[in-house]
């Protein structure tokens, strides 16, 4: 497997960097958090402009028809910006309306940067569990509530799952529903995560939705969609670890302690070297699951991104908890953006399942039960 990125990857990256460092410094990112809806319009214009929204949909629709591994590369470089648009949840859900097909229109308004949207996948006391689905589907109208929605309230459509039919627990009987935000009998809670972007929670009465696929047959598309969440998440990681550490090491060379720069202290270069191996690790598992999410059977997919997700928790609490020691009581403050890396880092764990469910998830795999 090529690990290496190519010309046209590099191109990009070098270009995402190159607005990072223009348009999108530390304090520029402070000024769109105080905006009303939490994010900037002209940076959401200017994303669409490198044709980060065109990148993961198909050419029929007006996209480049990039893959796991291009999001990869895209999500890496954007990391150190820390962006407060709803990118990442547009992209997501945009990946399950191609995978079920169909939905032209609206694929084509993300292509050209028009169009937000959200996932709304999660319900209180499911943890994790995405088959526990109490939201109820009849005849196009849904009624139940969905919780902590990355974006929710910025989104222009709500992919939805929903239940059909069968009890809550099973996967059988779940179906994904596009819902417009301004639909009858919907309401929208907005509020800031502890990362600083925007969360929701959402209550469905009777709300009309547009089937995605396949009534009742929707697992496989939500699971699927999840997976792909959460390569594009230890691909985040991987970033924010990256910068953590980079900006780490360059504090240690500034900061001194009796007359010398604490980088010279021998245990906290082996502090920071575990830092890197840390880093090394996650960026190795990331790769394994993006580069293999297209192509590996659905077995072999979970089992990638369930290595991948549980190793990123691993080394984002690490580097992040060894950064705010080595910054000091500043690495805890809101005017550094180590601070806001390792918060990025925490929610990252808890999105589309934590280190404990990914690793319950991958030892329960066919293949680590036959081995064992």
């Amino acid at each position: 497997m090529n690990f290496d990125l190519n010309d046209e990857q590099k191109q990009l990256t070098a270009a995402i960097g190159r607005f990072i460092e223009k348009d999108y410094d530390f304090d520029s990112r402070s000024r769109y958090l105080r905006q009303p809806q939490g994010h900037d319009d002209g940076a959401w214009r200017a994303l669409a402009e490198l044709g980060l929204m065109a990148l993961p949909i198909d050419s029929e629709h007006g996209g480049f028809s990039g893959s796991a591994v291009d999001m990869m590369a895209v999500q890496q470089a954007l990391a150190p910006a820390m962006i407060v648009e709803p990118y990442q949840a547009t992209v997501i859900a945009a990946h399950a309306l191609q995978r079920a097909g169909g939905h032209g229109a609206v694929l084509s308004q993300v292509a050209a940067g028009s169009l937000k949207l959200a996932a709304a996948f999660n319900e209180a006391r499911s943890r994790y569990q995405l088959n526990e689905v109490r939201t109820r589907a009849s005849q196009g109208r849904l009624s139940g509530e969905k919780c902590v929605i990355t974006h929710g309230a910025q989104a222009d459509w709500l992919l939805v799952s929903a239940r059909s039919h069968a009890e809550t627990a099973d996967t059988d009987g779940i179906s994904l529903y596009l819902v417009d935000r301004n639909a009858p009998g919907l309401q929208i809670k907005d509020y800031r995560s502890i990362d600083n972007l925007r969360a929701a929670d959402i209550r469905l009465d009777n709300t009309p939705g547009t089937l995605v696929g396949a009534e009742g047959k929707g697992w496989d598309l939500l699971d699927a969609t999840a997976d792909y969440a959460c390569v594009l998440l230890c691909a985040e990681a991987v970033g924010l670890i990256d910068s953590l550490i980079e900006t780490t090491v360059s504090y240690t060379k500034l900061r001194k302690q009796f007359g010398v720069p604490i980088a010279s202290f021998q245990a906290l270069q082996h502090r920071m070297a575990d830092m890197l191996i840390h880093a090394e690790q996650a960026r190795s598992i990331t790769m394994l699951a993006a580069g293999r999410y297209d192509s590996a059977s659905p077995e072999e997919r979970r089992r990638y991104v369930s290595a991948a997700k549980a190793r990123i928790a691993q080394a984002g609490r690490a580097v992040g908890q060894e950064a705010v020691q080595l910054h000091g009581g500043i690495g805890v403050t809101n005017e550094l953006p180590a601070a806001h890396m390792f918060k990025r880092l925490t929610v990252i764990n808890t999105l589309f399942g934590d280190r404990d469910h990914h690793i319950s998830r991958f030892t329960a795999q066919p293949a680590f039960r036959q081995a064992g």
